[in-house]
């Protein structure tokens, strides 16, 4: 995502009034929309086609940031954040519901993520943790041009921004909700290097 001041301040704008947002991030493009607007979130379903029990991942500017989210961080999950926070890794990490925050409510785990942009990070600061999900087809490969993506998707966001072709691989997603960590999506990184992590 560029990072002029009126690109971001445009994003947070939107966000905060409720539109959903096609943009750029480190990995695939993705839709984003703020979860105090749960008309936003639908119409992000909607577009995507998405199941709504399938819930959306969460971007957040910081580690830091979780702690507000009441999520459960044991030592997997806190040596893959360190090796790789910021950057093109998802994980799903339980959740205390008592002290969650009430948009999260009915959930008990999320998939969170730290992306390594600075626009997309400062965008983040400005509205705190937004609702990210790739911008596809439910259980399609995320095409890697704005035109593409449109023509995929059922209705427009309310802003696009268009930062050129993006790659089409995603972030990889680990569970770390479990005993043991599992990788349940390929992406950016390899199996290998999350096992090395993790040893």
């Amino acid at each position: 995502m560029s990072n002029p001041d009126f690109v971001v301040a445009r994003a947070r704008d939107c966000l905060l009034g409720g539109g959903v947002v096609l943009l750029p991030t480190d990995t695939v493009y993705g839709l984003a929309a703020h979860p105090l607007h749960d008309e936003a979130a639908a119409r992000l379903f909607a577009m995507k086609r998405r199941p709504r029990t399938r819930n959306l991942p969460i971007m957040v500017s910081s580690v830091r940031e979780l702690e507000g989210l009441a999520v459960e961080i044991n030592e997997y999950a806190r040596r893959l954040m360190d090796s790789f926070f910021p950057g093109p890794l998802t994980l799903a990490l339980g959740l205390r519901e008592a002290e969650a925050p009430s948009w999260l409510a009915g959930r008990v785990e999320v998939g969170v993520r730290v992306p390594a942009d600075e626009g997309l990070v400062a965008l983040l600061e400005s509205t705190g943790p937004l609702l990210v999900t790739s911008a596809n087809a439910h259980e399609q490969a995320t095409p890697e041009s704005v035109g593409s993506i449109l023509a995929a998707l059922d209705g427009e966001p309310d802003l696009i921004i268009d930062g050129g072709v993006r790659p089409v691989t995603p972030s990889t997603l680990v569970n770390c909700n479990l005993p043991f960590p599992v990788i349940e999506r390929s992406g950016v990184l390899s199996k290998e290097e999350i096992e090395r992590v993790l040893r």
